[in-house]
């Protein structure tokens, strides 16, 4: 065991020789290179399934043998000062490991086919490879230097990421707000590094949190000073993992493609801030302002997350405030100090999510075989329904992870959220109230979504041959108005694409088409219809690829069974018979260091559980309802009841003025984004601006009139002093006695 410590740091290491490679190779044999760019996904996969192996394995050393494993070296030492580099492994190491390695090889397997007809490929590829290796340096970091380093890489992966396609505006412009907002939080996360450095002398984990812990004890540091250092440090959590007010870069970075939501921005890189806070958390569960400070920032992200994921009309960006919410969940947990809880959530959270980005950058991907069909129109849930008959496996993997995330036993999510929420009842009534009630919000906005997409008709409008439009949309908007639009489309009906085999290998599917300027030539022949002696072949949507179905697989078996990890079974622990779960018997080492090496039993009231579980199922169940008779067509039919037509008459009578003016209100809310990018705008960028133009203005005609006064000033004496000096020594005498004159005139005025 001791050996496989020895040698872990090389896990860093490991895949970062596929972009060095890549790059080499555009360098030196661009076109080699180009040509056998699907040779490249192979190295990337099995250099990161090397990576899990080893994980995997130190996982279970920390499962018989839970401890704790540092080791370091100085890079710099001068005077009292020493930079130190090292590597730790811990049970959140071991956690953070398995999570970034398992759903990043089934991505990159995924990514095979998604980015097949991509230009950017091999870019795609080097990225990725690069922030995976860059994440595993993060999590394996043994001080907060070292951290702060592979925090910065990860945030440059991500900039390039989200603008991969940096010729559409909207991308260059995600990838910019991205990378300004997170520069907020980790100018705040260097300053807490520098601040908590002055206060114990030391940046490594064990070192710090002894010499902190032990000076707040004996109150020998400025408690006012340590807490604003704190803030800082957190400051970095809250804007990574999408925290109130630091959130708005996250729905942004949907512009980036599926493959990079489901990896970074819903599984790993969002998920380094709540590594972070359970990193510091020894730090911060000293300071109890600090703690409240974090739980009341996860409280209000979970509900800001879920009222603005109501109304979203791009599924993607449903989804990302959906994962905002979420990481809500697990700030919240850690602000409360529920360690494990906030863990749980990590995990079971990591692999629904991920589950279904991919499964909407399945519907994406067939979306996009309707001809005309641009990227914006691919993800419009609107333009959607009636998808279950044609992308069946997707389907029900995107109905797995709805069912997950909604809390629906007995996935992965109803676990480790169940506690989360049951914690916060008991930590304050009213916080136990919001994450109920988001819990139904959250139930309420995933079936809109699964249901607009995959229930009803197909929205999409063909011209047939007798000129007639068929339509079969069919909706019911958020707040109860029954709408029917007659979208018109003017797509003209092509011919099915000739799919051209290319010259290139493929490592993971046989089916090879040709590269045509990121549109995926794919289509489809549903149908055939006569017209006058001519045929028309209409395209419809059609499930993946295999390689891009594997992954979703694999990902709802994890969905399903995760939970197994939280479940209590009998154990002998500590000469007791107490009920413990795996992952409570795993990260036991982190919580006694949390807890000041105090052992925690943590007993299981299954009475208790099924008391709460029924309850929050209950408000679950309660959001799907109410769901699925406003979004799913199947139910239109009860409007032909006179008892419900009564029913629904009544209420709209008594309620008319909260459907005409609150109800309006909530929407314009939810579709504007709580107007927070709005105020961000018209008070921070433009009065940025408006500063700007103030010292600018300052600079030009108060700095710059002085020196160009001097010099100007400097120009007319010369002027007037080259006419006097004449060469005449009487000319001489008279200036110097003129001189005098006047130098005794004024003294005597004013001293005599």
């Amino acid at each position: 065991m001791e050996y496989i410590y020895q040698y872990s740091w090389i896990i860093t290491f490991i895949s970062l020789p596929v972009p060095i490679l890549i790059g080499v190779g555009l360098l030196f044999f661009p076109t080699a290179t180009k040509n056998l760019r699907r040779m490249w996904v192979f190295p990337s996969v099995l250099l990161l399934s090397i990576v899990m192996l080893f994980s995997t394995y130190l996982a279970i050393q920390q499962i018989n043998n839970p401890s704790i494993y540092l080791s370091i070296w100085s890079w710099t030492i001068n005077n009292d000062f020493s930079l130190e580099f090292g590597y730790l492994v811990d049970p959140l190491t071991s956690i953070m490991l398995i999570l970034i390695t398992t759903v990043g090889i089934l991505v990159l397997i995924y990514s095979d086919n998604y980015m097949s007809h991509d230009q950017g490929y091999l870019r795609f590829f080097a990225y990725m490879s690069f922030f995976n290796t860059s994440m595993v340096g993060l999590v394996t970091s043994s001080n907060l230097i070292q951290i702060y380093f592979f925090w910065e890489l990860v945030g440059m992966c991500s900039y390039l990421l989200i603008g991969f396609w940096f010729t559409r505006p909207t991308a260059a412009n995600a990838c910019q707000k991205a990378f300004v907002t997170n520069r907020v939080g980790d100018f705040g996360l260097l300053l807490g590094i520098l601040g908590f450095y002055w206060i114990t002398g030391s940046l490594e984990f064990r070192d710090l949190f002894e010499i902190f812990n032990n000076l707040v004890s004996s109150n020998e540091v400025n408690l006012l000073f340590a807490t604003l250092c704190a803030f800082l440090l957190f400051a970095g959590a809250i804007a990574k993992s999408a925290q109130f007010p630091l959130h708005v870069w996250l729905p942004d970075a949907m512009e980036g493609p599926t493959p990079i939501s489901a990896l970074i921005h819903a599984a790993t890189m969002v998920a380094a801030g709540i590594f972070l806070g359970a990193r510091l958390l020894p730090l911060f569960i000293v300071i109890p302002s600090i703690m409240n400070l974090i739980a009341l920032i996860g409280i209000i992200t979970l509900l800001l997350g879920a009222t603005l994921a109501l109304s979203q009309k791009d599924i993607k960006r449903g989804l990302a405030y959906s994962t905002m919410s979420q990481l809500g969940y697990m700030m919240l947990a850690l602000g409360m100090g529920s360690y494990r809880a906030a863990l749980f959530h990590l995990i079971t959270h990591a692999y629904s999510k991920a589950l279904l980005f991919l499964g909407s950058g399945s519907i994406i991907h067939s979306m996009e075989t309707i001809v005309g069909y641009s990227p914006d129109k691919s993800q419009n849930l609107i333009l959607m329904g009636g998808l279950k008959k044609h992308v069946p496996i997707t389907k029900t993997s995107f109905l797995l992870g709805t069912l997950s995330l909604c809390g629906i036993p007995p996935l992965g999510c109803f676990w480790s959220k169940d506690e989360i929420l049951n914690d916060s009842w008991l930590y304050s009534p009213i916080f136990g109230i919001i994450a109920f009630s988001t819990a139904g919000l959250t139930a309420f906005y995933m079936f809109r979504i699964y249901l607009l997409t995959f229930e009803g008709h197909f929205n999409v409008y063909f011209q047939t041959y007798s000129g007639k439009k068929r339509s079969s949309v069919y909706s019911i908007s958020l707040w109860g108005k029954e709408e029917q639009k007659w979208i018109k489309t003017n797509f003209r009906l092509l011919s099915l694409l000739t799919m051209n085999k290319d010259k290139r290998a493929s490592f993971f599917f046989t089916k090879k088409y040709r590269i045509n300027r990121n549109v995926r030539n794919m289509r489809r022949s549903i149908i055939t219809i006569p017209n006058f002696g001519t045929k028309k072949i209409l395209s419809y949507p059609h499930e993946s690829d295999n390689t891009m179905l594997f992954p979703m697989l694999v990902l709802g078996l994890f969905t399903v069974f995760i939970g197994i990890i939280g479940i209590p079974f009998f154990n002998q622990f500590n000469q007791e018979r107490m009920q413990l779960d795996i992952l409570t018997k795993f990260i036991t080492p982190s919580i006694n260091l949390l807890y000041q090496n105090k052992k925690i039993l943590m007993n299981w009231d299954w009475y208790e559980f099924i008391t709460n579980a029924t309850f929050s199922v209950s408000i679950a169940s309660f959001g799907i309802l109410i769901g699925s008779f406003l979004y799913n067509p199947g139910y239109s039919s009860l409007q032909n009841l006179n008892l419900f037509n009564s029913f629904v008459n009544g209420i709209s009578n008594k309620l008319k003025f909260l459907d005409d003016k609150i109800i309006n209100v909530i929407y314009d809310w939810s579709y504007h984004r709580a107007y927070i990018d709005f105020f961000y705008a018209i008070f921070l960028s433009q009065g940025i601006r408006i500063l700007s133009e103030l010292i600018h203005f300052f600079d030009r005609q108060v700095i710059d009139g002085i020196t160009n006064g001097v010099g100007i000033s400097s120009f007319f004496i010369g002027e007037g002093i080259k006419y006097v000096g004449v060469g005449r020594i009487s000319s001489y005498l008279l200036v110097y006695v003129s001189y005098v004159l006047i130098f005794l005139l004024i003294y005597s005025f004013f001293f005599l």
